[in-house]
């Protein structure tokens, strides 16, 4: 349930006169602000913003001040107790941002502050001594030399904006990520409170050394895998104004700088800016926010930017930046595998034929598999029955170094593979199918070679994962199987001279308008690492999809305006704007979600229907679609309303979903 400000929550009988201010205080749990009166003691300290210990249930609990309360409430108002620090943790702008989120991702104000201030700010950490980074993590690679290439023509503009302490936001559209990180490094070099977000952590390792060598202590990371040590004295560097470039990932767009002149967010079409668990906040969106709201300089960039924020500088609400392409792309070769001749069912002639080329010079090779484990369902032969999850109902995976088969979404496992069908108890099993493990198997067969597999089978935490990416010396031939996950991870400066994209089909024959943007900004992560000269291979059996065609000319601008008016026609986003509101219980609330009232203008509702989450659970969603944002959030409120006394049924709200 959300607070309005203006009315509080519950029932207000007697309103004293009192001397002591009223101040509403949120503390860092699911629950919205609650009214403290502040002593006499404490009235020249307390201000909003300020960190203070309060009653809560039971214990004495460390809170924000917001402000100032509307409204007085009876004599059992409770007092604050003590005050911690003698600056403010938040300033006027950080609590506007909070009320904001919590408005428009439909979330409690304690729980948008647990996410916006993190424990190390309530309690401080004792730093521990540092360990010895791993010696295979990404070092500097000498990208930042790039930056004399960095014409001043597109950062005189967003330096102009800097200069005039105006609220502006930028697109860039690189033309490649050594261009974008460049031109922010640039950018950098002329002005001081900055605000710099990326999606990786992999970037991090490759932006920081460079950032930490030219701006010394101006420099502090702010990122969810520091310790609390480490974070903690982040954070007391940011409030003391030694430190005033942040680094880090989506969390960092709430790092408590004072002022803020420049904040922007690298790779601004990732997922990764999404938050999954409520809040599900966009760090892209909270960006552009907290710029408007702090009068700040927003830099988003991409190679391929969303659909949204492209539409944005259509409509005149973003400044699009496009520098022209100054290198050569490698050539795109779009392989039909309806009548190409196959090695494999999954793996044509052409590709292995191209790849033993290459490697046979000693040239390094990708090949790009979006499907981890071995085979990928095991079916009877005789009854056609797959075996699959019985939660899920998808097909398990087999996966051969422990010889499990496994559900990619809930995480349910058997322990060994059926030697017999249950459905017609036949013996004729076969594990059909490829997954990274069989094509590592597969290549190394066919091109007489080692490989590198890369995928999250391997590298289950990431700093395994930076230890692959680190493995990969420029002067080693390597062939690398992997799923999109290393061209996540992989350092800017690792090339290849080909890749292969085996199976880009999957993301179009997803259910998700988003499916065709979401394969072009994938395949685009995989040409970018192909040198200039290089080629790489698609292969596809929907050769006649946009999708190649606009691949095939590297020409995103005339893929964007073919998306949108695919999207115009089914009023998508950006012309309507979703909120997925998922239902968790388990009683059967299909008949009573069925029976709202769908007939409201301007309105539509999708579902309900069924799906299971990642813990096995039953779930009930409902999409809301809308063009005007009031209707769409007024009505996602009174479904939310419908259950706030409900003890059986948990309600999740997605504003802006990626997946639908």
């Amino acid at each position: 349930m959300l607070v309005n400000y203006d009315i509080k929550i519950g029932l207000i009988t007697n309103v004293i006169e009192s001397h002591m201010e009223i101040y509403d205080v949120v503390f860092p749990v699911n629950i919205g602000p609650l009214t403290y009166r502040c002593p006499e003691a404490l009235e020249e300290t307390v201000k909003p913003g300020m960190i203070v210990s309060a009653p809560l249930r039971s214990k004495i609990t460390k809170g924000l001040v917001l402000g100032k309360a509307v409204t007085r409430q009876t004599a059992t108002v409770k007092d604050i107790r003590n005050v911690h620090g003698d600056i403010a943790a938040f300033s006027s702008g950080m609590i506007t941002l909070l009320k904001w989120v919590s408005e428009y991702y439909l979330a409690r104000e304690g729980l948008v502050l647990k996410n916006m201030l993190r424990r190390e700010a309530f309690t401080k950490v004792k730093k521990r001594a540092k360990k010895p980074p791993p010696q295979s993590l990404p070092r500097k690679t000498g990208w930042e030399n790039h930056i004399c290439d960095i014409t001043s023509e597109y950062t005189d503009r967003v330096i102009n904006s800097l200069n005039k302490d105006l609220y502006r936001t930028f697109l860039l559209q690189a033309p490649s990520p050594l261009h974008e990180y460049s031109f922010i490094l640039k950018l950098l070099q002329r002005t001081r409170n900055i605000l710099l977000l990326v999606p990786e952590l992999t970037i991090i390792n490759t932006l920081y050394p460079a950032l930490r060598k030219q701006f010394g202590e101006r420099v502090c990371l702010y990122h969810s895998e520091l310790s609390r040590g480490n974070l903690s004295e982040s954070i007391e560097s940011i409030l003391s104004g030694r430190s005033d470039i942040v680094l880090g990932t989506r969390s960092a767009v709430f790092a408590p700088l004072k002022k803020v002149s420049l904040i922007a967010a690298v790779e601004e079409h990732s997922s990764s800016y999404k938050q999954e668990n409520s809040p599900c906040y966009n760090g892209r969106d909270v960006a552009v926010m907290r710029g408007y709201i702090e009068k700040a300089t927003v830099l988003l960039s991409s190679i391929c930017p969303s659909i949204e924020s492209l539409h944005n500088c259509r409509s005149g609400k973003y400044t699009l930046i496009a520098p022209e392409p100054c290198i050569q792309k490698p050539k795109i070769r779009i392989v039909d595998m309806r009548y190409e001749k196959l090695i494999r069912p999954y793996l044509s002639k052409s590709i292995v034929d191209a790849a033993a080329g290459y490697s046979g010079k000693g040239k390094n090779v990708m090949f790009v598999m979006n499907r981890r484990g071995h085979s990928t369902f095991l079916q009877c032969l005789d009854c056609d029955r797959v075996e699959a999850c019985p939660a899920c109902r998808i097909p398990l995976v087999f996966h051969k170094q422990d010889m499990t088969m496994k559900c990619h979404y809930c995480g349910h496992m058997l322990s060994k593979v059926p030697e017999s069908c249950p459905g017609c108890k036949g013996y004729n099993l076969k594990l059909l199918g490829a997954g990274t493990q069989r094509l590592q198997e597969d290549v190394e067969e066919l091109l007489g070679v080692k490989t590198l597999r890369f995928d999250s089978d391997r590298a289950k935490k990431k700093p395994e994962t930076e230890g692959l990416a680190g493995s990969m010396p420029l002067d080693t031939n390597r062939v690398i199987v992997g799923t999109k996950l290393m061209t996540r991870r992989l350092d800017i400066s690792a090339k290849f001279a080909m890749a292969a994209v085996l199976n880009p089909d999957l993301y179009l024959n997803l259910p998700d308008f988003r499916s065709a943007e979401k394969a072009y900004q994938e395949i685009s992560s995989v040409i970018d690492k192909v040198d200039p000269g290089g080629e790489v291979f698609i292969q596809t059996r929907m050769p006649g999809n946009y999708l190649y065609k606009h691949l095939k000319n590297h020409d995103y601008v005339s893929f964007f305006r073919e998306e949108l008016r695919k999207r115009k026609a089914l009023l998508y986003p950006p012309y309507s704007r979703l909120i997925l509101i998922r239902f968790i219980s388990r009683k059967d609330l299909l008949n009573e979600l069925t029976k709202i009232d769908k007939a409201e203008e301007g309105l539509e509702i999708l579902g309900p229907y069924t799906a299971k989450n990642r813990k096995g659970g039953k779930e009930y969603r409902l999409l809301l679609k809308s063009p005007v944002r009031g209707k769409l959030h007024s009505f996602a409120k009174y479904l939310i309303g419908m259950f706030k006394d409900s003890k059986d049924v948990r309600v999740k709200v997605d504003v802006d979903p990626l997946v639908i």
